[in-house]
């Protein structure tokens, strides 16, 4: 072969190779476009290199070099830097790679219909804004200050708008109701929260009323029970100042503090002298007013214990507390401090808390700061398991121990004997005992049901009514089983409260509570738990007192000591809700109510009872929201006690029934 053809021959191989080889180490693509937020350009294909640019969302780039998910790229003047094609947000690659004949396409694509006419799949539909039209508008210029315009807070976005809300519409935002915060120059974050309440209740009633021993208004008069028609008005206006700091949309606050004065006035009307007061002198009528303070406190967030807000808090000062969910054994507004708080997303919540009760006024039933603190102190320590043992239902399990050690005489404001009580060996006494609870409140698929289970075990250092000391061994339960039938709710319930067999010996097995104010069974639209019954020829104590439901022989529920040598009770009755309209509800009660024991009873009237049967209560109520708020209510009821054979033996056969006629009506700003 001829030397010069064979070395074209060669040549022309050796470039054939080296442009195959070429087309191999070069990319099957041209451009790559970006698509994180911003990405930076690197001197060197490494996350250590320095960054020479960064490059936003949507621009094209030429791409010069690949190294596995690097990508060298071409950039202004000359330069070059590498782009590394990592995850982005929402889960996009930071890169968007166009292989060559996309890339082509694209181009073609877009310079013929727009972005919006490239087909989808192929490549993104990133969205450009058209030229600006300079005869439409002036474009913006570079040094042109950014146009805002400053508001107070957050919270005044609206008013920045030009909306106004009056101080007296709650409705909408309104300072006075903690919808933003106030006094700025004190600290971030202070809302404060008016409350008034105005509650007006009135009732006409008849019920057993004893004749003064000094002297009687009435010829005739000369029996031990007189007329027994009564009226009652009593008007409380309720203030309530708050001042809370922190955002309590999502969690506890960091501080509140909260001052609730209430003001009131009552006035009552008898038949018989000597039934309003001690002095049968200040006659059948009293009209009375006072100023209490009912809650006082200071409430410090201590500390979360996790990111969804679980806590812990201390209050301290007089301030509002409920033993259990319907108020059986106390609930009162003492003077306290209380560590309380929650665990697990809000499953457990705990108290742990010293009280010592406040001294009442008489005739309101207020807190009397003016008479002073009792030596009369309560420890709870409870804990809340929701959804134990079912989904939907609450169980609390309550430790409170009661320490009484009042060893004075003290009178009422209308000049009646309260400690001791009145009856058998008045000699001021001591005791403590300790309540065991269990009460559970929720629904088991349909059905409702709220149940309660206290033993109370302590010691009476001299019982009035036994005369010497007792061992304190006493029990409760109550339940309330209902279930709702489409705007009706049918209810069924049952309490039985452990009476005192034998008074004479030294064990006292008859439950009294604390200070009870129970929500069951029709509450106060019933005339056995509404009205205090007394004990007429067995001492100065009542059979029941007003808002009790246990017969326990005390001088006064709120002013008296507990008494555990009582008779009990055992009670069953039927209720029903009816929802007729969206703003009224009709609700009915009846309940057959008996002793559980009545030696305790025939010892004090030395006569045997014939009969553990107090009688039937019936009730009838309505409960009014004219404008579907809680701003304006209306409730009433009507009920009537029909005496068994036990109650008559009390209180004679010529009686009659009972009757108790409310009304009620409450504002709220």
């Amino acid at each position: 072969m001829h030397k010069p053809l064979l070395l074209r021959m060669m040549m022309a191989a050796l470039f054939y190779s080296a442009e195959v080889a070429a087309q191999e180490t070069q990319p099957a693509f041209t451009q790559l476009q970006v698509q994180a937020a911003t990405v930076l350009v690197r001197g060197a294909p490494a996350r250590s290199a320095e960054a020479m640019a960064e490059v936003a969302r949507g621009n094209l780039l030429n791409v010069l070099e690949q190294r596995g998910d690097w990508y060298r790229v071409a950039l202004p003047s000359q330069l070059s830097g590498w782009i590394q094609n990592v995850p982005a947000e929402y889960g996009q690659m930071a890169l968007f790679i166009f292989p060559a004949a996309q890339a082509a396409r694209f181009l073609d694509d877009t310079a013929a219909g727009g972005v919006d006419s490239v087909r989808p799949g192929h490549v993104p539909m990133l969205l450009t804004l058209p030229p600006i039209d300079s005869a439409q508008v002036a474009p913006p210029q570079a040094d042109l200050p950014r146009e805002t315009q400053a508001v107070a807070d957050r919270w005044r976005l609206m008013q920045a708008l030009g909306y106004k809300f009056p101080l007296y519409d709650p409705y909408n935002q309104n300072p006075l109701k903690g919808d933003m915060p106030v006094l700025k120059s004190l600290g971030n974050e202070l809302f404060f929260e008016l409350g008034v309440v105005s509650e007006t209740n009135f009732e006409a009633r008849r019920l057993p009323t004893p004749v003064a021993a000094q002297v009687a208004i009435r010829a005739g008069a000369n029996d031990i029970f007189g007329a027994g028609q009564q009226t009652a008005l009593a008007q409380n206006l309720t203030l309530s100042f708050a001042l809370i700091k922190g955002d309590t949309t999502f969690r506890p606050p960091d501080f509140e503090f909260r001052f609730v004065p209430v003001f009131n006035f009552n006035h009552a009307s008898v038949r018989e002298a000597g039934a309003l007061n001690i002095d049968p002198g200040k006659g059948t009528t009293r009209n009375d007013q006072f100023a209490a303070v009912q809650e006082l406190f200071a409430d410090f967030h201590l500390r979360n214990v996790s990111e969804r807000f679980d806590f812990d808090s201390m209050r301290i000062g007089i301030q509002p507390f409920n033993a259990d969910f319907r108020g059986f054994l106390f609930q009162d507004a003492p003077f306290g401090i209380r560590v309380f708080g929650n665990r697990h997303n809000n499953e457990f919540q705990y108290n742990l808390a010293w009280f010592r009760r406040i001294e009442k006024d008489s005739n309101s039933g207020l807190n009397d700061l003016g008479k002073g603190l009792r030596h009369d102190d309560v420890f709870v320590a409870n804990l809340y398991r929701q959804d134990w043992p079912m989904l939907g239902f609450t169980s609390q399990f309550s430790v409170i121990h009661n320490r009484n050690r009042e060893t004075e005489f003290a009178y009422d404001s209308n000049g009646f004997l309260v400690r001791p009580a009145a009856v058998g060996d008045v000699r001021p006494h001591k005791y403590q005992v300790t309540y065991l609870g269990y009460n559970g409140d929720g629904h088991f698929g349909r059905w409702n049901l709220t149940a309660s289970a206290y033993a109370a075990l302590g010691t009476d250092e001299h019982n009035p009514i036994a005369q010497k000391a007792q061992q304190i061994r006493a029990g409760f339960f109550a339940a309330e089983l209902s279930r709702d039938i489409d705007w009706l709710r049918v209810r069924g319930n049952v309490l039985l409260a452990t009476g005192d067999k034998d008074p004479n010996d030294n064990k006292a097995t008859g439950f009294d509570a604390i200070l009870e104010n129970p929500k069951f069974a029709g509450a106060d639209s019933t005339f056995f738990v509404r009205q205090a019954l007394p004990l007429i020829g067995g001492g100065g104590v009542a059979l029941a007192g007003r808002n009790s439901l246990l017969p326990s022989l005390r001088s006064s529920a709120d002013e008296g000591q507990s008494n555990f040598v009582n008779p009990g009770l055992a009670m069953v009755g039927l209720g029903i809700d009816a929802d007729v309209l969206p703003q009224l509800r009709l609700f009915s009660n009846v309940s057959y109510l008996r002793f559980m024991e009545t030696s305790v009873l025939s010892l004090l009237r030395n006569q045997a009872m014939p009969s553990a049967v107090i009688g039937t209560d019936l009730s009838v109520g309505f409960h009014w929201r004219p404008y579907f708020t809680q701003n304006l209510i209306v409730n009433g009821s009507a009920s009537v006690l029909q005496p068994g054979a036990g109650l008559r033996a009390l209180y004679g056969d010529g009686h009659g029934s009972f009757y108790s006629v409310a009304l009620n009506m409450v504002l709220t700003f």
